[in-house]
């Protein structure tokens, strides 16, 4: 399958490769091998320092991206199974000190928050875990008093959601024993699901060409119906910006309910009026409204029940892995299911990318 005006056909799978000359499909399906390469270093003692630590409070300082967007996902999904509460904000808070556990997370060393948050934290005696690259400002600042789980392999920021998430996990399972996660688990997961994706499977079998597909020659909503899967389609529509330099919006799933229910009564709001639609009289047919209405396995029935009767409305949740012949998803945990709800649609902005030539 192809959009009208594709220069690469989404089943050539010779084409995309050849299209691919900045190699984003491997960075796309790289998030295993992120995630592999923090459960090395943690398997290496890199969070000694704050094992067993107990905090009062677990803070994650992102500035922007990725790392924000990982701080806000485990927030969502730890605070009501954490020991501790877990907060997410731009800088070191005024009250830090001795008890608390500080997570600086980003893509730049010399971002004035993140070490300007490191230093408040060493100086006021925190646990702190540096999950961004240690060197430079950020390295100065904190003189080796940190726990470090810098990034072992390069990737562009918009495909560094999971090792920001394997990070805070490991951070999670660290501070708290009731928080374990199988890191290695995931990091196969995750593998499983850029294999689902490969430029070698067909679309009726690949849900990231299948997704890139929908959304090809349509104006489209992410939608998420709670903190984590807002965050997550906010995430997505950012990399589908920067990567298929497609503008995308991200809402939250109430939002493009209401927008959708008042749109029905208008112009070529629905399916039906396109089948009465001369293009030599009327002019051309209006671009229609995709929703891709992102959800967890918990709150498929309510969502699936709130989008019930709408036009252009898909569900998609981690089981939505296409029709025969497709490997089936095994994730349960909420966190699981976002990580890999993320590689897929970081797969399906480079498919866009790449059939878009």
């Amino acid at each position: 399958m192809s959009a009208p005006h594709a220069t690469v056909d989404l089943d050539d799978a010779e084409g995309l490769l050849e299209a691919d000359r900045d190699g984003l499909l491997r960075a796309a399906a790289s998030a295993g091998a992120q995630v592999r390469a923090t459960a090395a270093a943690v398997e290496e003692g890199a969070l000694e320092s704050v094992t067993g630590h107990r905090p009062r409070t677990l803070i994650w300082v992102a500035g922007r991206g990725p790392a924000e967007t990982a701080g806000t996902m485990l927030a969502a999904s730890f605070s009501g199974i954490a020991a501790e509460p877990i907060v997410v904000a731009s800088e070191s808070p005024p009250w830090i000190g001795p008890l608390d556990v500080l997570v600086v997370a980003g893509d730049d060393p010399g971002d004035p928050a993140l070490v300007s948050a490191a230093a408040t934290a060493v100086r006021r005696g925190a646990g702190v875990v540096v999950a961004a690259p240690y060197e430079g400002p950020l390295r100065d600042a904190t003189a080796g008093r940190t726990a470090v789980l810098a990034p072992r392999l390069w990737v562009p920021d918009e495909f560094g959601l999971c090792r920001y998430l394997a990070a805070g996990l490991a951070t999670l399972q660290a501070v708290d024993p009731g928080l374990q996660t199988n890191l290695t688990a995931l990091a196969d997961e995750l593998d499983a699901e850029a294999l689902r994706n490969s430029a070698g499977r067909e679309v009726f079998t690949n849900p990231a060409k299948a997704l890139a597909d929908r959304m090809t020659d349509r104006q489209v909503v992410l939608a998420g119906d709670c903190v984590a899967t807002l965050a997550l389609a906010r995430h997505a529509a950012a990399v589908v910006l920067r990567v298929a330099h497609q503008p995308v919006a991200a809402a939250g799933l109430a939002d493009a309910v209401v927008a959708l229910r008042a749109g029905m009564a208008k112009g070529f709001a629905t399916s039906g009026d396109a089948l009465f639609h001369d293009e030599e009289i009327d002019g051309p047919l209006p671009s229609r409204t995709r929703v891709l209405a992102l959800t967890l396995d918990a709150e498929r029935p309510a969502v699936a029940a709130r989008v019930a009767g709408l036009d252009d409305v898909d569900v998609v949740g981690v089981e939505d892995v296409g029709e025969a012949g497709s490997v089936p998803v095994l994730t349960e945990r909420a966190e699981q299911q976002l990580a890999t709800l993320a590689v897929r649609l970081e797969m399906a902005a480079v498919y866009l990318r790449l059939v878009g030539g």
